[in-house]
């Protein structure tokens, strides 16, 4: 199914709303081209799992082509994202903090287009695209849309990129059970069916959308168990049976089935394609997938024009599922076959799914290899190891990942309790490996504060754009070029930045709770998340009157709060939970850091419920294997002195002065800084042709609503040619 994108948000949107900024066709201001961009981007993964730079325990991914790419660029030791996927995502697109942006954590079916990126910002592909540059995006988007957003499918065009083929929504669905219809629900836990030794088949007929047909059968246990191949190969599998001439009725091939059938959605020359569950191309593992697509695209690039292409690896978000072997040709000895793991704690345990997740990791390596040599970036050695030469190509390559690691794949010493959606280092800290020809004295480290923010000035200085003079508003970006270019370059931070919250719904909504062994948290977007990340949902229909009964039954909890409180009157009374915190913001200079934490929770003493918020203060370094983390036993605020007092008020002084500066501009909705006929003149549009959620929904008197309509008008209109402050940033 194919349609254009909204001709509002097509048709030069940035020009027309930021004064005079050009987003359509580059100018080139510079005459020389700047050089290419490959930015690829990991979904969960942690420093803590990268042994590159001295981390990854006992039991470690082993990536030999990303660590090539790093032993021939550098290697930045101390970078933070945010908490949580989107709002670290769109630091890295824009160069602007959560609390500019107002994507708070991942974004969800739920949450509002104030916590999309909004159209309006400038983004990394719009900026390049003054110098000349297309962009293509590869793999997860979950940036905006498709859910409560004007643009829907289309968002990644409204935002820049001139050609997109992966995941608007950017989580994998759930593993598929059934198997396509096949068995029950619940049935085969991974998504496929397995071999023997776990009470499945070594052969079966693999059946396709269209009706055709192959027999299978493995031979070798070097192969896949046939549930494997079939799903990579785009097909459902009837175990022990032979092909016949009719499909069979109860196989259902409109399924998603995590990482081998996905929503796939492809943008190309301002159309949008949404391809069925049943198309070919949805269908088949989603990192070969994600890599194809990159490969093709930059493949086919004009000479003499340059490009930026992000590709943004699925891998290894939840849900854990097993790779095809032929992307782990170097398994550890010692560790079960792929073929004999499971996929839940329940049948394996969590040894298992850590395993899992490594074996994926080190899919999306060989592939990123594959995709440097099928490029021209890199060759092959006869060995088949990598042979990169950061000069042979006018190519940067830029690797990320995108928040901490999950807290079920967490390396030690590294706190599992304190991961992915905190604030804590564990939760931010993450690998950023950059290689070029620009590089000097390369296989070398940098220890010097960084922050994903800075990636945005980063691409303009390649592209030779000072983004700071290019956007209209503020950005929090450093530019990071000198760290190249210059071996001795010093600090250019003073302090770094991090922050996770809510996200906005409409009339103060959020996310039901998700019980995650002893902790409770509102961060995965659904019930099917909650339980992909091991956890046990508690929000809307939840039913388990067995553990606690509600009233009415199956209407489940709004929060955490009452999820504890529903437990403390329980009978017999339940141990109350530990909260994630619903909002975690950290500071820090080059040694200490300040992190401040907030929830409501249900308070036994009084019977009713209360704002919780602790301040916490460490000393942290990136010392490998075992550097200073911000663990439980290590807060040095219970015993301060007077030097330990004075560090936490500075920087709590420069935090207060972080969190207040984006004072709120009411009528503002296209983040000039004035209200002015422009802001009434989109409001119009967005009301007459959406009326729905939009970044034109303010505040009414305490909750957005969902809606653009008059009362949203009369705001603009209260506050018509006001000027804002405008906002800074500290570094």
């Amino acid at each position: 199914m194919k349609k254009t994108v909204p001709a509002f948000w097509a048709a030069g949107l940035a020009a027309l709303v930021l004064g005079g900024c050009d987003s359509g066709g580059g100018d080139s201001r510079d005459s020389a081209q700047g050089p290419n961009i490959l930015f690829v981007i990991m979904d969960d993964v942690g420093i803590d799992q990268m042994k590159v730079f001295g981390y990854g325990g006992d039991m470690y991914p082993i990536l030999p082509n990303i660590n090539a790419v790093a032993h021939a660029g550098v290697r930045f030791r101390n970078t933070w994202s945010m908490p949580e996927c989107s709002p670290g995502r769109a630091a890295m697109f824009v160069g602007r903090y959560p609390l500019r942006t107002g994507i708070n954590q991942a974004i969800g079916p739920q949450d509002l287009a104030t916590a999309h990126l909004s159209p309006y910002d400038i983004t990394a592909p719009k900026l390049l695209k003054r110098a000349g540059y297309e962009s293509g995006l590869f793999g997860k988007f979950h940036l905006g849309g498709p859910e409560n957003n004007q643009a829907k499918d289309s968002m990644p065009s409204v935002l820049g990129w001139d050609y997109f083929y992966g995941w608007v929504g950017g989580l994998p669905g759930s593993n598929d059970k059934t198997v396509g219809g096949y068995d029950k629900a619940g049935t085969h836990m991974c998504g496929f069916i397995p071999g023997p030794k776990l009470g499945g088949t070594e052969t079966g007929a693999c059946y396709q959308a269209n009706g055709s047909c192959t027999d299978m059968t493995r031979t070798s246990l070097a192969e896949d168990v046939v549930g494997v191949q079939c799903i990579e190969k785009g097909g459902l599998l009837v175990p022990n049976e032979t092909c016949s001439t009719t499909l069979p009725s109860y196989l259902n091939f409109n399924i998603e089935n995590a990482y081998y059938v996905s929503p796939l959605v492809i943008i190309k020359d301002g159309q949008t394609e949404i391809v069925k569950l049943s198309d070919p191309r949805a269908r088949g593992y989603r990192t070969t997938i994600e890599t194809d697509a990159a490969i093709d695209w930059i493949k086919s690039r004009p000479a003499g024009k340059p490009w930026m292409a992000t590709v943004s690896y699925s891998s290894a978000h939840t849900p854990w599922q097993q790779p095809p072997k032929r992307l782990v040709p170097l398994p550890p000895k010692g560790i079960s076959p792929l073929d004999e793991l499971s996929c839940t704690s329940a049948q394996g345990g969590p040894l298992d799914q850590r395993i899992i997740q490594d074996r994926m990791i080190e899919a999306m390596d060989t592939e990123f290899g594959r995709l440097l040599v099928k490029t021209g970036i890199a060759k092959y050695n006869e060995d088949g190891s990598l042979n990169y030469d950061p000069k042979a190509s006018n190519t940067v390559i830029a690797i990320v990942g995108d928040n901490g690691s999950l807290a079920a794949a967490v390396k030690l010493p590294f706190d599992p309790s304190r991961a992915k959606g905190s604030a804590y280092q564990t939760g931010v800290w993450d690998p950023l490996i950059i290689a070029g020809p620009q590089v000097i004295q390369p296989d070398r480290e940098v220890d010097h504060m960084v922050n994903m923010v800075d990636l945005f000035q980063f691409f303009g200085e390649l592209a030779g754009l000072d983004a700071h003079k290019e956007v209209p508003h503020t950005i929090d970006s450093v530019g990071i070029l000198p760290y190249l270019t210059d071996p001795g370059q010093g600090s250019l931070r003073t302090i770094n930045f991090t922050m996770g919250g809510l996200n906005e719904q409409a009339n103060g909504g959020r996310n039901g709770p998700c019980v995650m062994s002893t902790a409770c948290t509102v961060i995965p977007t659904s019930k099917s998340v909650c339980e992909d990340n091991l956890g046990i949902y508690w929000g809307k229909d939840y039913t388990d009157a067995s553990v606690i009964p509600t009233t009415p039954p199956g209407a489940g909890y709004a929060t955490c709060a009452d999820v504890n409180q529903a437990r403390y009157n329980a009978t017999p009374r339940q141990d109350h939970l530990n909260l994630v915190p619903e909002s975690s913001v950290a500071i820090r200079n080059d040694r200490y850091k300040l992190v401040l934490n907030t929830s409501v929770d249900f308070d036994p003493a009084s019977g009713g419920q209360k704002k919780i918020t602790s301040e916490e203060l460490y000393e942290v370094n990136q010392v490998a294997p075992t550097p200073l983390l911000d663990t439980s036993d290590r807060n040095l605020l219970p015993a301060a002195n007077a030097q330990i007092e004075a560090i936490r008020k500075d920087l709590r002084a420069k935090l207060d002065d972080m969190l207040a500066s984006n004072p709120p501009c009411p009528g503002d909705g296209n983040i000039d800084g004035v209200v002015n006929a422009q802001d009434l003149n989109n409001w119009r549009k967005i009301a007459h042709d959406w009326g729905l959620s939009s970044v034109y929904d303010f505040l009414t008197p305490e909750y957005r609503d969902g809606i653009t309509d008059t009362k949203d008008e009369a705001v603009i209109q209260a506050n018509m040619n006001k000027t804002c402050a405008r906002t800074y940033s500290l570094y």
